[in-house]
C-alpha cells in the first residue's frame, strides 16, 4: 500500500499550499499578508488556514530536506537570543558554522546548563557530527557543558569572536517582527526552525533546486520537497 501523502485531506492542491508556506518562510510576511497575496491569485484561503499550513508543513519540509543537506563545518558559533511566546520570554539557542550554515535552533524556557546541554546533544545527534571548535560568549555554563558533551572540542571565548552568530540573530528578529507574537513553545520551535531551514536553503547548503536559475532555486527546491512528503 503506497504511503499516505501529507497533503491528503486538504481541499487545496499541494502547489497552492507550497506557495503559501514558501512565501511565509521566505519573506517578512504575516499570515494575513499571505492570505492577501493568495487572494490576488484567485485563491481564497484565510489567514488561519495559512497558519495551519505553515505549522503543519514546515517541519515536514525541513525533515525531508535533511537528506540533501551539506555536512556542517567543524567550527560552531553558539549564542542565545530571546523571543516572546504568549507574553513570556523564551530563550533561543542557535549555532552557525564558519560557512554560514545554521546548525540548529532550540527554544527553551530557561537559560541554563540543562538547556545548553540539550541543545548540543540534539544538534550532534541530528547531524551525526561533532565540532572541533566551539565559539561562545563568556556565559559561565558553557565550559562545563562542553567538557561533558564534546570534550574533544576547543572552547574559544574571545571578545567579539561570536559576532557571526549574533549578526545572524538579527535576521531572525527581523523575520519575527511581522508575526505579532508566537502562541506556544511548539509553534515557536517549528517556525524558528523553519526560518533556519530557509536561511540554509537560500545560502546553498542543500542539494536542492541546483538546476534552476539563482532566483528560482528556492521555488524549485519546494517543488522537489513536495514530492517527498
Amino acid at each position: 500500500m503506497p504511503p499516505r501523502s501529507a497533503f491528503a485531506g486538504f481541499r487545496f492542491p499541494p502547489d497552492v499550499i507550497m506557495v503559501a508556506v514558501r512565501l511565509y518562510l521566505r519573506y517578512n510576511l504575516s499570515y494575513g499578508d499571505v492570505e492577501e497575496l493568495l487572494l490576488e491569485r484567485g485563491v481564497e484561503a484565510d489567514h488561519v488556514t495559512v497558519r495551519r499550513w505553515a505549522q503543519r508543513f514546515t517541519p515536514l519540509l525541513a525533515d525531508a530536506a535533511r537528506f540533501c543537506r551539506h555536512a556542517p563545518g567543524d567550527r560552531w558559533y553558539v549564542d542565545e537570543t530571546y523571543v516572546k511566546v504568549s507574553g513570556a520570554w523564551r530563550y533561543v539557542y542557535r549555532a552557525v558554522d564558519q560557512h554560514g550554515q545554521v546548525i540548529d535552533v532550540l527554544v527553551s524556557a530557561h537559560r541554563d546548563a540543562a538547556a545548553a546541554r540539550r541543545f548540543f546533544r540534539r544538534a550532534m545527534t541530528m547531524l551525526k557530527v561533532r565540532p572541533t571548535e566551539v565559539v561562545t560568549d563568556a556565559a559561565p555554563v558553557y565550559p562545563a557543558v562542553l567538557d561533558e558533551v564534546v570534550p574533544s572540542a576547543w572552547h574559544h571565548v574571545v571578545r567579539h569572536a561570536n559576532n557571526r552568530v549574533e549578526a545572524d540573530h538579527s535576521q531572525l528578529k527581523h523575520r519575527l517582527r511581522p508575526m505579532r507574537g508566537l502562541r506556544t513553545d511548539r509553534t515557536a520551535q517549528a517556525i524558528i526552525a523553519g526560518h533556519a531551514f530557509m536561511q540554509n536553503l537560500r545560502r546553498g547548503h542543500y542539494e536542492l533546486g541546483v538546476d534552476a536559475t539563482r532566483g528560482l532555486r528556492v521555488a524549485a527546491a519546494f517543488t522537489e520537497l513536495a514530492t517527498a512528503i
